[in-house]
Parts: C-alpha cells; structure tokens; sequence
C-alpha cells in the first residue's frame, strides 16, 4: 500500500523535508484550485467521494515513479491502473466472429452430436396460398355495387341539386313565355331538361375524377370513392342523354333539342377541360347556365324571342356574383385540383367581375318592359333585392375576405328564386292570345261580304 507525502514526514528530516515540499507545494496548489472551481459550480456538480477518489487515483498513477514501499506487496493479483494516453501501453481486444449470410433457401441443421452450442434455425414467415389469397383481396377486390345504394349514387353522380336549379330555371321560362300554358309540354320539356342535365353532370365527373380526388369538396363523389365504376357512370350519362334529348326534339319541338344537347357540348367538352387552362371557363359555364330559360321559353313558343334571350341574360349575370363568392372560399381547393379559376389567378378581377355583372341586374330589369315582357312595376319591385346583392358585391369587391363572400353567397342563393317570382307575376300575359283573337276577328270579318255575296 503507497502512502502519501504527508506520512513520509515522520522518516525524514531536515534537507529531505524541505527538498519534498518545494516538489509537492505546485501540485497541492494545482488540486486546490480545482476543488473551488468544482465547489463553485452547479450543486449537481459537486464534489463526491468519487471525485476524491479519482483524484487520489491520478495522483499516485503520475507520483508512482517518486513514492518508495516499505512494506512487502502482497503476492496477489493485483489490477494495475493505467493511464489513458498513455501510448506504450497496448491491450489487446478479443475479436468478435463475423456472421456468416445465412440463405433463407437453405437453413443449416444443427448437430445433433454437439451439446455444448446448437444452431438455431431462424424464424422464416412462409406465405400460404391462403394467406396470398387474402393479402391480393385486400388490395384488389371486385367492386359489388348494393341495389339499395344506387338512388343515392345516383343522385350524388347527377349532382340533383344543381339539376333542380336546372329544372326550376326552365319552367321559370316556359312560364314567362306568353303563350297558353300546356301541362304535358311543360312536364315533359321538364324532364328533357333534367335529364339533359344528368348526364352533362356524368359526365363531367368522369373526366374530373383524378381532379377531385384532390379537393375536400369533391373527395367523396362516387366515382372517386369506387362506389361504381366508370363505365357505369358513362352508362347513366348515356341513358339519361339519348332519352331527354329525344324526347326535347320529337316530343316538344327540335330547337329545343338542339339546344339540350348543345348545352350538354358545351358543359362537357367545352367547359370541363377549360377549367385547367384558362379562367375563361366562368364565361362558358355562365352560358351553359344560361340556356335552360331559353329552352323553357322555346319550349313553350318554338321560336327563340327577345324574352327568351332576357331571361338567359338574367341567368348569365346572375352566376358571376354567385360562383366567384362561392370559389374566393374554395381557393385552396381549387389550387390542389389544378383548376384555373378567377379566384386563384386574379383574385382582384374576380371581385371586380361579381361586383360588375350584380350592377347589370338593375339595368336588365329594366329591360323587362321595354322588351315587352313585363310590365313597369317589375323594374320597382325588384329594385331593393337587386340594390341589397350589389351592396354586397360591392362589400366583396372593397374587404375581399371570407365573410363579405360567404353573405354574397348566400343572398346569391335566395335572390335568383325572388327575381324570377318577380318577374312572373309582373309579366305580361295573354299577348299572343290577343294577338290570335285580332286575326281572328279579322279574318271573320272580310269573309262576311264573302258570305253574302255568295248567297
């Protein structure tokens, strides 16, 4: 056991103690420095017994040169401590087998004459056929479509609200137009209409089926969610379209046919594929929108007239006010469908659009008795409805934030209904009908002398 400078002080005097205090006095100012660096610092970081210890250890490991034994060392095993940088030093490290690849094909056995180690077989998962059967049916399974769902697929795939705006549009049409009102021509110009729209709306969600896998508002639509198949959407647009077309044509008369089918061209080859190239498809769809009146008012006349093109007119800047606030809430998912709409390219154009075309409505109402279609009280009536969705178009144009959207939305929705049931109880009825009793009259008139002459 080695013993410190202190305990040599009782064996040695005069010179030697002197001698070996000027050697330790560095060293001994040296330890105590860092004892009050170490007292100093965070309590976590305090002087332990371990610290003492290692001191002691680095100590007698640099003085092991200069320290003396008087007592013989035990013949025992003793671990020699060893500085760390210390470069003459070499230890030897045990080599660590490396793991020889182990073929999954080829699976060693493990001897059976071996006792003291074995070879484990490792763990090798083996697909069965049936489990393979099932992992292919889970990823892919034949679509089963329940008969029960299918109205409600159905009615999702032809959009049946939009369809009923559809609808509602072209009677409003045929029952401004001033003819006498036939109940089968207007019920089955009806249903041409809506099945007109059924399919352009099959359509146009066939084609944008990878589009709106990538919008929150369209992500559930049944093409998108495999309800049916593709080709089960394009066999409803077929049998929706062939059927109100035809029945447009022969049953109520071929204008109005042609402009069935021409709006089913326009929305599904026209203002679908305009939608990822230029803003210019909210014209387009405007003009499909606008249709329908017209093939109510043809469906009641056979004949296109001023009053026909109003009412298209009106439908055609109603839209404006009505989709751009409804798109300036769904930039967001406009731009993750790829859509080129005003809202997303130019937001100031879109506000200026909707506040430009809700202004016209005043002028166009205007035009009702000039046309001939209403009468002057139209234009009055209809004023306040038509100043409070410009007011907020105007509000729309100026804040351009959500909110201000959202209400000119919302008035949008209410105030088409209120305009048209203005207008169809200011018109004005019986034209035709007077127009038919004057020739009337006057035929039976110039037959009289006829009449008598031939007696």
């Amino acid at each position: 056991m080695y013993k410190t400078p202190c305990s040599r002080l009782s064996g040695f005097v005069g010179v030697s103690v002197k001698k070996k205090l000027v050697q330790i006095a560095p060293r001994c100012n040296q330890t105590a420095r860092c004892l009050i660096q170490l007292h100093r610092k965070d309590p976590s970081t305090w002087l332990t017994y371990q610290h003492l210890t290692f001191l002691k250890r680095q100590y007698v490991t640099k003085n092991q040169s200069e320290l003396h034994q008087r007592a013989i060392p035990k013949q025992a095993h003793v671990v020699t401590i060893v500085d760390e940088r210390d470069d003459s030093v070499e230890t030897q490290v045990q080599r660590v087998p490396t793991i020889n690849h182990v073929d999954a094909d080829v699976v060693p056995k493990p001897d059976c004459d071996t006792t003291s180690s074995s070879v484990e077989t490792p763990h090798i998962q083996v697909e069965t056929e049936a489990q393979r059967n099932a992992r292919l049916d889970r990823q892919w399974k034949q679509l089963k479509v329940d008969v029960s769902e299918l109205p409600d697929i159905y009615a999702r795939l032809a959009k049946i609200k939009l369809t009923a705006l559809v609808v509602t549009t072209a009677a409003a049409g045929y029952a401004m137009a001033p003819v006498p009102f036939d109940p089968l021509i207007f019920f089955v110009s009806s249903l041409g209409t809506g099945l007109a729209s059924c399919a352009a709306n099959s359509i146009n969600q066939y084609f944008e089926v990878p589009f709106d896998s990538n919008m929150n508002r369209t992500k559930n639509r049944p093409l998108v969610r495999g309800q049916i198949s593709p080709l089960h959407a394009v066999s409803f647009a077929v049998a929706c379209g062939v059927p109100g077309v035809a029945l447009l044509s022969l049953a109520v008369n071929p204008l109005t046919g042609f402009l069935g089918a021409l709006n089913i061209l326009l929305y599904t080859c026209c203002y679908t594929p305009l939608k990822r190239l230029s803003i210019s498809n909210t014209w387009v769809g405007a003009v499909v929108g606008a249709i329908p009146p017209v093939m109510g008012w043809t469906a009641a006349t056979g004949c296109l007239e001023p009053g026909a093109l109003l009412l298209g007119a009106f439908l055609y800047s109603w839209q404006f006010p009505h989709f751009n606030a409804l798109s300036w809430n769904l930039r967001e998912d406009y731009s993750r469908g790829g859509y080129r709409m005003m809202s997303v390219t130019h937001p100031a154009m879109c506000r200026r659009v909707a506040l430009r075309h809700s202004v016209a409505l005043i002028g166009l109402a205007a035009l009702g008795p000039l046309l001939d279609v209403t009468t002057w009280t139209f234009p009055l009536i209809s004023l306040p409805i038509n100043l409070y969705i410009s007011y907020l178009a105007f509000r729309f144009y100026h804040a351009g934030d959500r909110g201000s959207a959202r209400k000119l939305f919302f008035c949008s929705l209410w105030h088409l209904p209120m305009l048209l049931l203005l207008a169809l109880t200011c018109k004005k009825s019986g034209r035709k009908q007077e127009d038919a009793a004057a020739i009337t009259t006057t035929a039976a008139t110039a037959a009289s002398p006829l009449t008598l002459t031939a007696n």
